[in-house]
């Protein structure tokens, strides 16, 4: 038997003993988790090590290797978020609908675990612990399949969280890592069905492309995030750059960064210079269309093809328009339907920015660096969905279960 199989295999056997928790016995495992991720930070950030030197030899960019990087402030900050999801409202067993029927059955809707959940992601270990904390809480097994380059930090990390599900009520074998790091480890998971119940793939477009189109296990779509701000003629000179810095800059490397800034020929003309200088400052790389290469002479020209890529790196586009309908024709033709945001003072036109745009967050004076669950107050997330059937936009605990119906009588046969 297979690696992939065998994992999936004990993941799938213990769902019964998992569905049988309580919240308080799931809670008390997602905390002693945290306190054994805290009390072994430093063997955590000694194979994250290894992880880091190998992506270096192998000239990994840096924005990448940032993704990888472990610390003990970004530790205590995956743990936190298992203490956060202890606080979130278990949403297993929540009846959503009750009714009567006719013939006296009485009807209730609730909401009950998905079962085994696969996931496939690329370099951030700190998805090992978010989809581990998310899933548990939930009543799911999980079976995580994480990036070669991150291979020895997610190997520690769920050794480590297996030695503290072992003192809980919690089964261990809930939680399963699959350390094959050939790609024929993701194409076997992704044909594991009757044993896997859903997969999701957090990562690149390319991956995503290929679970999407490879899989005949159920799939969520979480998106590749070409992101765009919108700087429209009544904006706040200071806000708007505020917000655009941000959304590049704070951390490049992550699916809700912006890729692609837009201006209003209005606002640009006044502005654009100085807000260029800002982004330099931030270490940018820019690349324009011509009248923003008029107006900054330095950034280097655009081309079609960089409007539809997804840097994760410190580059951005910009591009001048006409007006709000030309904004929301580019965002329509590049966009990826993650997060789009739109600076403004009017009213009007920020209402309709944020109906008419077709995408999981749309933001009006606000950067989309805050499309994450840790922001939306869900603890941590398992991702974020860009479809539109089951879950959309940061993923917390409701996503990740399912509903059944529970019928009661007395007695009643259909005629």
């Amino acid at each position: 038997m297979s690696e992939v199989r065998e994992k999936a295999s004990k993941a799938q056997a213990v769902v019964p003993q998992l569905n049988r928790l309580s919240t308080e016995q799931k809670n008390n495992a997602l905390l002693v988790m945290a306190d054994a991720l805290i009390a072994q930070a430093d063997s955590i950030i000694a194979a994250n090590a290894d992880d880091l030197e190998r992506g270096r030899q192998q000239g990994t960019p840096e924005s990448m290797l940032d993704r990888l990087a472990l610390n003990k402030e970004r530790i205590a900050g995956i743990a936190e978020g298992l203490r956060q999801i202890v606080e979130l409202q278990d949403p297993v067993g929540e009846v959503l609908e009750t009714f009567t029927r006719p013939n006296g059955l009485h009807v209730e809707k609730l909401r009950v675990p998905i079962g085994l959940i696969g996931i496939i992601y690329e370099a951030r270990p700190n998805v090992t612990v978010d989809a581990a904390g998310l899933c548990l809480k939930t009543g799911n097994a999980v079976l995580l399949r994480g990036g070669s380059s991150a291979l020895s930090s997610n190997r520690k990390i769920v050794e480590v969280l297996h030695q503290a599900l072992a003192t809980t009520d919690m089964p261990a074998d809930a939680l399963q890592l699959v350390e094959d790091a050939d790609r024929s480890s993701v194409d076997e998971m992704l044909k594991l069905n009757g044993l896997l119940d859903v997969i999701i793939p957090r990562g690149g477009a390319s991956l995503i492309r290929n679970v999407v189109a490879n899989a005949t296990v159920p799939v969520i779509e979480t998106g590749a995030g070409i992101c765009h701000t919108y700087v429209d003629e009544t904006a706040d000179p200071v806000m708007a750059a505020e917000i655009a810095v941000n959304a590049k800059a704070q951390r490049p490397s992550v699916c809700n960064s912006m890729e692609t800034l837009l201006l209003h020929a209005v606002y640009a003309e006044e502005h654009l210079p100085t807000l260029a200088e800002q982004l330099r400052e931030a270490n940018v790389l820019l690349k324009g269309c011509d009248t923003v290469r008029r107006l900054v002479p330095s950034a280097l020209p655009v081309t079609e093809e960089d409007y539809a890529t997804e840097y994760n790196d410190y580059i951005l586009n910009i591009r001048v328009v006409q007006n709000l309908d030309e904004a929301m024709e580019h965002i329509a033709r590049y966009g990826t339907k993650h997060s789009e945001c739109i600076v403004t003072k009017d009213t009007s036109n920020a209402e309709r920015f944020l109906h008419d745009i077709d995408a999981a967050a749309v933001y009006h004076n606000a950067s989309t660096r805050f499309t994450d669950g840790f922001e939306f107050g869900y603890g941590a997330e398992i991702g974020i969905s860009t479809q539109k059937l089951h879950a959309r936009g940061p993923m917390g605990l409701p996503a990740l279960t399912s509903t059944k119906y529970r019928i009661t009588g007395n007695g009643q046969i259909r005629q």
